[in-house]
């Protein structure tokens, strides 16, 4: 944790807690670093889903290529942060109300997931034009990874984009950019750029025999995280190397990748504070403020949510502090069920009643997928670290209860 962040943590009221705090500069530095990497045909689009907060839209809107959005809601909030974005529009079952909105506000790019969705999208557009990547759901040997995406709801079987070529010869305000392809999460760089390879092969191999001018190939994000090392980051040089190598054998082709965790997950802590200690059955329990409504990471990725221990020395009770030293502790939240588990049988040093817990990694597929209602808790506060350390007052905002 940088002392500025350290800083805001100590200097939270309780009243504020549980908060999550997003560390700008941070984000800038690795949103920068990715940049650099990556070679000049290479595009770089941030999947939205991943983290939606306004300031960090407004921050990476300054370094990426555009926006990935994955519904109707994500389009609207993100063309309201940052209105002159470009942004794909991507995912399954998109809806005639969602397809009318992306053609009315000038969508750049729209991924089409099958058949029926692009003639649907055919009979709303009018006397328009609208860019499309048709989605493939290539059949091909991922590996052992943390999602595969191939295989099921996502894209089509190759067999099915000659019928969609049918579909477009009718259609010629549908303009074919290239093919989209997203078959696995929690790759490495080696077993990433493997799979581009493949794929983007395969896509000028099938635009050849079609004589389709394949212009883009969208690889999707799946970048990998490693929760239990977080100084153990993506090496993106290595990936933008080898992705200058697959460019060169394509000529022709611009790439265009979408990470979102791997983008956000470093900038973002959330922090809370220790309500109890007690002992089960010979195991340490930390109830801590909040939980896995608010963080719900590792309940769904089923790992071990990195933190860190703030002490707080001050303790005005008349009877002992509840404490736990030098022995694993679990760090639960306040749900009625026992999968409310942030991080389980952990060895802390030193825990007591009063201490705040900083997780880290924080910053994706956190709060915004939580179950947010459940046991109407209240919200997290939410506040940003920006420029010399200060929280940025424009950018800070208080508990929603919404």
């Amino acid at each position: 944790m940088r002392p500025e962040t350290l800083g805001l943590v100590a200097a939270l009221p309780d009243d504020d807690l549980p908060a999550y705090i997003y560390d700008l500069p941070e984000l800038r530095e690795h949103v920068r670093t990715i940049r650099a990497a990556l070679p000049e045909r290479v595009e770089l689009l941030y999947a939205a889903k991943a983290n939606s907060d306004p300031a960090v839209l407004r921050t990476l809107a300054e370094h990426v290529h555009g926006f990935e959005v994955a519904s109707g809601g994500e389009l609207d909030h993100v063309r309201a942060i940052v209105p002159e974005a470009r942004i794909a529009f991507g995912g399954p079952g998109k809806t005639q109300p969602e397809l009318t909105r992306a053609l009315d506000t000038g969508t750049e790019r729209l991924h089409i997931e099958s058949e029926h969705e692009l003639r649907l999208l055919t009979t709303l557009l009018g006397d328009r034009t609208v860019d499309i990547l048709l989605r493939v759901n290539l059949p091909v040997d991922v590996g052992r990874v943390a999602l595969t995406m191939g295989g099921g709801a996502f894209g089509m079987d190759p067999a099915q984009l000659d019928r969609c070529l049918e579909v477009m010869d009718s259609a010629p305000g549908v303009r074919l950019l290239g093919l989209h392809f997203h078959l696995a999460s929690g790759l490495q760089a080696p077993s990433h750029l493997q799979l581009v390879d493949k794929v983007s092969a395969w896509a000028e191999n099938w635009a050849r025999d079609r004589g389709v001018d394949l212009r883009e190939v969208n690889v999707g994000g799946g970048m990998g995280v490693d929760y239990t090392h977080p100084p153990r980051v993506f090496d993106w040089a290595a990936l933008g190397a080898g992705l200058r190598r697959i460019l060169d054998r394509h000529p022709r082709l611009t790439l265009r990748i979408e990470p979102g965790r791997s983008v956000t997950a470093y900038c973002g802590w959330y922090v809370t504070e220790v309500l109890d200690i007690k002992f089960s059955r010979g195991h340490a329990f930390a109830v801590l403020r909040g939980g896995t409504h608010h963080l719900r990471t590792p309940a769904a990725k089923q790992h071990d949510q990195p933190f860190e221990v703030i002490a707080d020395d001050i303790w005005l009770r008349p009877w002992n502090r509840p404490e736990v030293r030098d022995e694993p502790v679990t760090l639960v939240g306040q749900l009625c069920t026992p999968k409310d588990v942030l991080a389980s049988r952990i060895m802390v040093e030193r825990l007591r009643v009063g201490d705040r817990v900083a997780f880290a990694m924080a910053g994706a597929y956190a709060w915004n997928i939580s179950h947010h209602a459940f046991l109407m808790h209240p919200h997290p506060t939410f506040h940003h670290l920006d420029y010399a350390g200060a929280p940025d007052a424009c950018d800070t905002y208080a508990r929603q209860t919404s």
